[in-house]
């Protein structure tokens, strides 16, 4: 067709070119035109359309709802789920062929049928028209999902009580001024300073303070056996200023000043507990020359000791908690992490539950002791006084302690000869000489208590600190816990000053200053006065029975 021809085409010759003969007989422009013209209002596109056709309004699908949507969304939906069902049910059939010759099958046959014919009896109790097989699927999946509900919703009738907000008492606590200036807060139990026949220092445990002590120890046994006991907040700690830059070195010579500041002269004994157990030692190895004795109840040692073998520290990480594990690490690796989990827990204001903190379960014994009243009150006072200040600081500096370099090993601490110099020459010659040398190390006695059904300080740990103190005598309490032995007890505080002190003896009597003056009399002398008491309470019964006999004797003639 030539171009000519093409542009004489109307449109829809055209259009008719293009899809071909259809039977389709368009009419003309001015057939339509004529139309109008004759006032026949007849469709103008149902003539361009020709018989049959509708105009574009009339092929418009009205819009669909979204109800009508989600209908059949839905419908399409377990249309799709009854397929598959019918598929997995298929491929169930298809897979089960033959399995009637399967070993498995020939082996739970017989008590199968044995179980299903002893449980028949319990079809009656279905409908007629219901299938057994069918109808018990059903109830079995139907308890399976009761029962769930049903412990869920009995586990929630006790009452679920609200965290307790820490009541924090006034100031209590007496208090001295160390050398840089700081100052320590202290607590005093049993015999008074002049009558103390033996004194005992303690440093708390984590998250402790002064009043910990031994929880419920008497002052009648204190009496009994003449014991002064002290215990003093760590600094930071209770009302105890803080140290810019403490160290266990520092930590000695802090109780060291607080003994001298109370007037110990003589020797004392030095106690440590779970955490404070550091302290202690710290002590053992700084001022060994002003220990009596240590005493040591579930001493915390380091979980990375360098020392320990390693069969050792799987033993002991075995028993430590994962989240316990979790709090070493980050004090060995993130110390900058632990504020923010300690103002999550103790340091928020409320009352942490003692198993929460400790992050571990507790045992028998010990479960029975802390659900109580007396504990509950104790550790509540407590935990209020250790975080009086509400600084985090003092907390990372112990937690960061327990798991750093404490600047002495353990092994240290046991007794053991003292090289003759310096040099290998000299130290070779102390090795072979027949003399005796120096013995360095402390030579008293020390006491350590574990109980071995103990869950937050394990056994490995003690096990561990013996071999590395092999003269230490290990006191190991079965079925004990950490708790059970230590806090109010009264039968194991008397075993416990018994072991320490022997036989009880009261505290010291006194000599009135008439006494000493008739004394002086009757023996005109002229005393010294650099040995006058100034002090009628510094002069004991035993000294007076040592110095003076003749006023003993006076009086026994009297």
């Amino acid at each position: 067709m030539s171009s000519v021809e093409r542009g004489s085409m109307t449109w829809q010759e055209e259009l008719a070119s293009l899809v071909g003969d259809s039977g389709v007989q368009y009419s003309s422009v001015s057939g339509v035109a004529e139309d109008r013209a004759e006032g026949n209002e007849a469709d103008l596109s149902g003539r361009l359309g020709g018989e049959g056709y509708r105009t574009y309004e009339e092929c418009v699908v009205p819009e669909e709802s979204l109800k009508d949507q989600l209908k059949g969304f839905f419908m399409a939906s377990v249309e799709m789920m009854q397929d598959f069902g019918r598929g997995c049910k298929d491929v169930m059939q298809q897979s089960l062929e033959g399995m009637e010759d399967s070993y498995m099958v020939k082996w739970f046959r017989r008590p199968l049928a044995i179980v299903s014919r002893r449980l028949r009896f319990l079809n009656d109790y279905l409908p007629e028209d219901r299938d057994p097989v069918h109808s018990w699927l059903v109830i079995i999946c139907v308890l399976l999902v009761m029962l769930p509900a049903l412990y869920v919703d009995c586990g929630h009738k006790e009452p679920v009580q609200l965290p307790k907000i820490l009541h924090m008492h006034p100031p209590s606590a007496s208090v001295i001024h160390l050398p840089d200036g700081r100052a320590m807060a202290y607590h005093e139990q049993g015999v008074s300073a002049e009558r103390a026949r033996f004194t005992m220092i303690s440093a708390h445990s984590f998250l402790s303070s002064r009043l910990a002590g031994i929880p419920g120890i008497k002052e009648s046994l204190l009496d009994e056996f003449g014991v002064r006991f002290v215990t003093y907040d760590l600094p930071g700690f209770g009302e105890s200023d803080p140290h810019s830059s403490r160290n266990l070195n520092s930590s000695a010579h802090d109780m060291l000043h607080l003994a001298n500041a109370l007037g110990v002269r003589d020797k004392f004994w030095v106690l440590g507990y779970s955490g404070g157990g550091m302290h202690a030692w710290a002590v053992v190895r700084y001022i060994p020359d002003r220990l009596a004795g240590v005493a040591m109840f579930a001493p915390l040692m380091n979980p990375y000791d360098s020392s320990m073998t390693n069969e050792e520290k799987n033993k002991l990480w075995e028993k430590l908690t994962t989240k316990k594990k979790f709090m070493f690490f980050l004090a060995k690796r993130l110390p900058s992490l632990l504020p923010y989990f300690y103002r999550q827990s103790f340091l928020s204001g409320m009352q942490v539950q003692l198993e929460k903190w400790l992050s571990s379960t507790l045992g028998k014994k010990d479960k029975a002791l802390t659900e109580g009243n007396i504990f509950k009150e104790y550790w509540e006072r407590n935990v209020a006084e250790s975080i009086r200040q509400k600084d985090p600081k003092p907390f990372v500096e112990e937690a960061v302690l327990q798991v750093s370099n404490w600047g002495f090993r353990l092994a240290d601490l046991q007794v053991r000869k003292k090289h003759g110099g310096q040099n290998l020459l000299q130290w070779l010659k102390s090795i072979y000489t027949k003399a005796d040398g120096e013995w360095t190390g402390f030579l008293g006695p020390i006491h350590i208590w574990q109980g071995m059904d103990d869950r937050v300080i394990p056994p490995p740990m003690t096990e561990f600190t013996s071999r590395m103190i092999p003269g230490a005598t290990v006191h190991r309490l079965l079925g004990e816990g950490h708790f059970s032995y230590y806090c109010f007890c009264d039968d194991c505080h008397k075993q416990i000053l018994s072991t320490l002190f022997g036989t009880p003896q009261g505290p010291l009597s006194l000599i009135s200053e008439e006494d000493e003056l008739l004394r002086l009399s009757s023996s005109r002398e002229i005393p010294d006065e650099s040995i006058i008491p100034k002090n009628s309470h510094e002069i004991s019964a035993e000294v007076a029975a040592v110095s003076f006999p003749s006023l003993i004797l006076a009086n026994v003639d009297k």
